[in-house]
C-alpha cells in the first residue's frame, strides 16, 4: 500500500507545483492533464510538446519546465504541519458550485470541517466600517440563516466577522474565504475568530500556506465568496466597496443577490438601497434569504425554529411567539392577544422576522419558523 500512497502524494505534489506556476490556471491545468494524463508527466513533458498545446505559449511552457516537484512537496509538508488539506476539482469533496463559475479555482486549500462545503450556503458581505444597525442586521440574519444553511463570508474586519461569529454562536456552520494563505492571520484582530473557524467551521483559500495578502487577492477572493453560495446578501455597502464587487460576482455567476435596506441618510446603506432600486430582493427576514436557495421560509417545518423561545426575548415578543405556537395568525388577532398597540406589535414582529423566529405570509398573516 505504501507505493500507491507515495505515488498519489507525488501526483498531488506535481499538481500543486503546476498550479503555482504563473499564468497556469484551471483551464490550462486541465489541458495539461488531458494531454499528458497526469500532473507528474506534465511536469516532465518536453518544452515543445507543452508549447504545442492549444492556449499554451512557449513562455508558458518555459514556466512549466521551471516548476519543481519539490515546491509542491513543500506545500504538502506545510499543510500537514497545520492539519489542513487541499481539494482538487476532481475530488468528491470539492464544492460543486465552484465548478460552475466562469473562473473556477484550480484548487482549494481547506482547513476545518470540509463537510460544510457540500451544504446549501448563503454569503453575507458588508462594510468594514459599519453602523450599529448593520451589525444588528448581520447578527440577526446570519444567526437565523445558520440554523438551516451554511454562512459564507470573507473573514474581513467588520460585518464579515460579525456574520461568521453570529453563525457559530447559533450553533451553525460557517465558511471563511481568505485573501491570504494559511498560517497568516489577516487582519490580526481576527486571530480568535480564525481559531474558532478552524475548530467549528472551515477556512478556504486559493493561496499557498504562508502567502500574504496583496491588493489583487481580495477581488479574486470575492468571486469565491459568492461562488460558494446560492445567494449573496449585502448588508451595508458604500459605493465602490468590496461588498458590491462580491454582489457583481454573484450576478455574473447567475446567483441571487439580496440587500438589506437602510436609512437614506446612511452612506453605508447607499449601495444596498441602490441594489434594491436596480432589482435586488430586499432581505427583510431569514425567510426572504432561505427561499432563494430552495428553502422557502421553512413553512410547516417544525425543526426549522427553536423548540423553546430564546431566553432574551422581550415580554411582547415572547407573548407573540407563544400565541403563534399552534397556528398562523393575522396581525389583528396578534394585536388583540398581546394587548399592545398595533405599531408596537408590528415592530416586535419585524424584529422577530430578522431573528428568523417568524415569517410573514400573504395578507399580514404571521407564522412561526
Amino acid at each position: 500500500m505504501a507505493p500507491v500512497a507515495d505515488s498519489r502524494r507525488r501526483e498531488l505534489a506535481a499538481y500543486l507545483a503546476l498550479a503555482q506556476t504563473p499564468g497556469i490556471g484551471a483551464a490550462r491545468l486541465g489541458s495539461l492533464l488531458a494531454a499528458f494524463e497526469s500532473a507528474a508527466a506534465a511536469l516532465q513533458a518536453p518544452h515543445g510538446a507543452i508549447a504545442a498545446l492549444p492556449g499554451l505559449s512557449r513562455a508558458a511552457a518555459s514556466a512549466i519546465r521551471a516548476a519543481s516537484l519539490e515546491e509542491g512537496e513543500a506545500i504538502l509538508g506545510e499543510l500537514d504541519r497545520l492539519g489542513a488539506g487541499v481539494l482538487l476539482p476532481g475530488d468528491a469533496a470539492f464544492p460543486a458550485l465552484l465548478r460552475e463559475i466562469p473562473d473556477p479555482p484550480a484548487l482549494l486549500f481547506a482547513w476545518g470541517d470540509v463537510a460544510l462545503l457540500a451544504r446549501p450556503a448563503v454569503a453575507f458581505v458588508g462594510s468594514r466600517n459599519h453602523s450599529a444597525y448593520g451589525a444588528d442586521a448581520a447578527r440577526l440574519l446570519s444567526g437565523a440563516v445558520a440554523r438551516r444553511a451554511v454562512v459564507v463570508s470573507g473573514m474581513a474586519r467588520g460585518l464579515d466577522a460579525v456574520a461568521h461569529t453570529a453563525a457559530l454562536d447559533a450553533g451553525g456552520g460557517s465558511i471563511g474565504v481568505l485573501g491570504n494563505g494559511f498560517g497568516v492571520i489577516y487582519p490580526a484582530a481576527n486571530r480568535a475568530l480564525y481559531e474558532r473557524m478552524i475548530a467549528q467551521g472551515c477556512l478556504v483559500t486559493e493561496m499557498r500556506p504562508g502567502e500574504r495578502p496583496h491588493v489583487g487577492t481580495f477581488p479574486r477572493r470575492n468571486r469565491l465568496v459568492s461562488g460558494l453560495a446560492g445567494a449573496t446578501v449585502v448588508i451595508e455597502a458604500a459605493p465602490g466597496s468590496g461588498a458590491l464587487i462580491t454582489a457583481d460576482c454573484a450576478l455574473e455567476q447567475g446567483r441571487s443577490v439580496l440587500a438589506v435596506p437602510g436609512p437614506i441618510t446612511s452612506p453605508t446603506s447607499l449601495g444596498c438601497n441602490r441594489l434594491i432600486q436596480q432589482g435586488a430582493k430586499p432581505a427583510l427576514s431569514a425567510a426572504d434569504v432561505l427561499e432563494e436557495i430552495g428553502l422557502p421560509g421553512a413553512a410547516g417545518d417544525a425543526a426549522a425554529g427553536p423548540a423553546s423561545p430564546p431566553p432574551d426575548l422581550p415580554d411582547l415578543q415572547l407573548a407573540l411567539w407563544t400565541s403563534l405556537a399552534e397556528t398562523p395568525r393575522h396581525v389583528d388577532a396578534l394585536v388583540a392577544v398581546a394587548g399592545a398597540a398595533a405599531g408596537e406589535v408590528l415592530t416586535a414582529l419585524t424584529e422577530m422576522e430578522l431573528r428568523g423566529l417568524v415569517y410573514q405570509k400573504p395578507g399580514m398573516v404571521f407564522a412561526r419558523l
